[in-house]
């Protein structure tokens, strides 16, 4: 039986409707055919020893001997810092200038792995990365959004096989994050609580879409997901941004990294998929409506006219069965 269900903060609807997943797909590709892929490429820009390939490093782990992660400049990024940062009006429509900041963070010299398939120990440095340059472009005026996220396979959005997650910097705010927003600050107002906060005392007290929690973080399948499997993971510090996780917080998230991808990666056959980290913009350095977390969405399904039409996804899976699963599973071998 179908039903609707509406997110608590964006207030977007979805479908869930576990008989259309029961239809014909002459589309599947099959996990066991993918490609195998080699612990290097002398063609690949990011594997080790073809650094000469890409613009100098921003940031190195180890700052001494062989790097572990880089920070580079996007070589072929969509908005660079040289540009200018302002606003034009031609009658009506606005134009702003196309400036921004784009990192790229890779993540293993190796060409093979994913954050899956990788010790805890070895996502440290990434997600130190990420603190660090989300605070580095906090001090520029001109950013208004960090955003910082991770495309895995094609269907994903990634360009390039070797395991790498971006951090870009724009000088707007997108409508659906002002929504986000305005809806938080509404129930603020109204409630004296943060909103995002009230969701996660939910979540915990049902426990039906929860896959595991540690000492700091809290990992389910929302109430309302629009896609099958899709993961939240949230921290149970109220913070509203990224660059506000502590030490402490970082070695606790790269374990639940690790095994929440890991978990996807045997149960769904390595499925491509979309990592966002969602933090408030840069007017709001320290707010109590807002929460950071990160979002995981396994590109199990396509958006068709419906959903592009309406804005409302139909999941043809219930989140608290995607949670039960994926609760079960075990993780995928850890490659060192």
């Amino acid at each position: 039986m179908s039903e609707m269900r509406q997110d608590m903060v964006s207030k977007e609807w979805v479908i869930i409707a576990p008989g259309r997943a029961k239809r014909p797909n002459q589309n599947h590709v099959s996990a066991e055919e993918r490609a195998a892929l080699p612990p290097h490429r002398p063609d690949c820009p990011f594997c080790a020893g073809n650094e000469g390939q890409t613009p100098g490093s921003l940031l190195t782990f180890p700052e001494q001997g062989p790097w572990r992660v880089r920070v580079i400049p996007n070589k072929f990024a969509a908005l660079s810092h040289e540009e200018e940062c302002c606003h034009v009006w031609t009658g009506k429509f606005l134009r702003v200038g196309g400036y921004g900041s784009a990192d790229v963070v890779v993540e293993s010299p190796r060409h093979d792995l994913s954050p899956a398939l990788m010790p805890p120990r070895d996502l440290v440095p990434v997600l130190e990365a990420w603190r660090l340059r989300y605070q580095s472009l906090m001090d520029d005026p001109r950013n208004h959004l960090i955003t910082i996220f991770r495309n895995h396979g094609p269907k994903a959005g990634t360009s390039l096989e070797h395991p790498h997650s971006q951090i870009i910097a724009t000088p707007v705010m997108p409508p659906n994050v002002r929504n986000q927003i305005d809806q938080a600050v509404r129930s603020f107002d109204t409630y004296g609580t943060c909103l995002f906060c009230t969701m996660l005392e939910e979540e915990r007290a049902e426990r039906s879409r929860i896959v595991f929690e540690t000492e700091h973080f809290t990992v389910f399948c929302p109430f309302a997901s629009r896609s099958p499997y899709e993961v939240r993971i949230f921290p149970r510090r109220h913070a509203c941004f990224y660059g506000a996780i502590s030490a402490e917080e970082v070695a606790d998230l790269a374990g639940v990294l690790r095994l929440v991808l890991g978990k996807i990666h045997r149960q769904l056959g390595n499925p491509d998929y979309n990592l966002i980290v969602r933090s408030h913009p840069l007017e709001s350095r320290a707010n109590r409506h807002y929460h950071w977390y990160i979002v995981i969405i396994p590109k199990l399904s396509t958006p068709a006219g419906f959903e592009i039409g309406t804005g409302v996804y139909i999941n043809p899976m219930r989140p608290e069965e995607a949670a039960g699963i994926l609760r079960d599973a075990e993780p995928a071998g850890i490659i060192s």
